[in-house]
């Protein structure tokens, strides 16, 4: 079994758009060095761009040569590299209805990223209690750093990486394939869908009642129709 460096990345907007920013946290070094974070902020963005920014920066600063199980919250985010991504590519960065790639900018970046890399990618529910403590250290980091629009880094302590480094799921990686995931919604199958709290309006522009059922897709929250790739 591949002996793979355990890292979480999230993003965080305290509107969408408004005030975002990243941060992602590696449990342990390879060579069984303290682990290590950063978060850095974005200004104004969407939900989206800090989430895919999240993982461009840790891809970025982790050598290629590292295998990594990186642990996610976003769907969008994780379903744009590990679903979507080959489509967009052959059909020169165009989704299935013909529209430009949303951030593509960033997902050609991540696509750069990930070849020749050995990436394991885990579907981790966000905000429950007894949930993955890797990704929530990097969805708080994010948040602080969204709000107060200060970069942040350091090393963890000795403590805080053996409890960070806890196993809190399970991967069932797709066979022959280097960005794996688990636990998510496959291209072609339905969202995870929630009640809106409020009325809202979808990424095509048209209005969502409360408590109308709704899902995250590449342009954020709206109709279930919407929320594919």
């Amino acid at each position: 079994m591949t002996d793979r460096v355990l890292a979480a990345c999230d993003g965080a907007c305290k509107r969408n758009p408004g005030p975002a920013a990243w941060a992602w946290v590696i449990a342990r070094e390879a060579d069984g060095g303290p682990g290590r974070w950063a978060a850095g902020p974005l200004g104004s963005a969407t939900n989206n761009i800090a989430e895919l920014t999240a993982l461009e920066q840790l891809l970025d600063s982790v050598d290629p040569d590292v295998a990594l199980e990186v642990r996610m919250d976003s769907q969008y985010a994780m379903n744009a590299v590990t679903a979507w991504l080959p489509g967009w590519r052959k059909r020169g960065w165009k989704t299935a209805s013909g529209t430009p790639v949303a951030n593509r900018d960033l997902v050609v970046r991540i696509d750069a990223l990930l070849a020749g890399r050995d990436v394991k990618f885990v579907y981790v529910p966000a905000h429950q209690a007894g949930g993955d403590p890797l990704n929530a250290f990097a969805d708080e980091a994010a948040s602080d750093c969204a709000v107060s629009q200060n970069a942040a880094s350091g090393a963890l302590t000795a403590e805080k990486a053996r409890l960070l480094a806890v196993p809190a799921v399970t991967a069932v990686p797709k066979a022959g394939a280097t960005r794996t995931s688990a636990a998510k919604p496959s291209q072609g199958s339905a969202p995870r869908s929630i009640s809106a709290k409020f009325a809202g309006t979808c990424g095509c522009g048209r209005r969502y009642a409360a408590g109308e059922k709704i899902a995250k897709g590449p342009k954020g929250w709206g109709h279930l129709e919407c929320a594919a790739g």
